[in-house]
């Protein structure tokens, strides 16, 4: 069935980055500019949806999109820095009262 719309679920995602604050400059600006690439490539996909950090800490917190649980965990597995994260994964369902859902 070509054409054919593949259902999306909502990810809460919090990732926390551990990435060693020793590492040289060099590198570390390197890899700070994958991971601002590859974020932005995820956006254009349609799988980050919202970004927000968390004052004070090296972590974030987004809402991600996907047709399944594998393919969220392959997105997240694409960021040049996966192999220092500590990711949290809270599916969603709609609420009623939700105030974008439709009364």
């Amino acid at each position: 069935m070509s054409g054919a719309r593949v259902a999306r679920q909502e990810f809460l995602v919090s990732i926390v980055n551990n990435f060693p604050t020793d590492t040289p400059p060099d590198t570390r600006d390197s890899l700070v500019a994958a991971e601002a690439e590859r974020a932005r490539s995820l956006v254009d996909e349609g799988i980050i949806l919202r970004l927000w950090r968390i004052p004070g800490r090296r972590q974030n917190v987004g809402l991600w999109s996907a047709t399944s649980a594998d393919e969220l965990h392959s997105a997240i597995a694409s960021l040049p820095m996966y192999p220092y994260l500590d990711v949290t994964v809270t599916p969603l369902a709609a609420h009623p009262s939700d105030p974008q859902h439709s009364f």
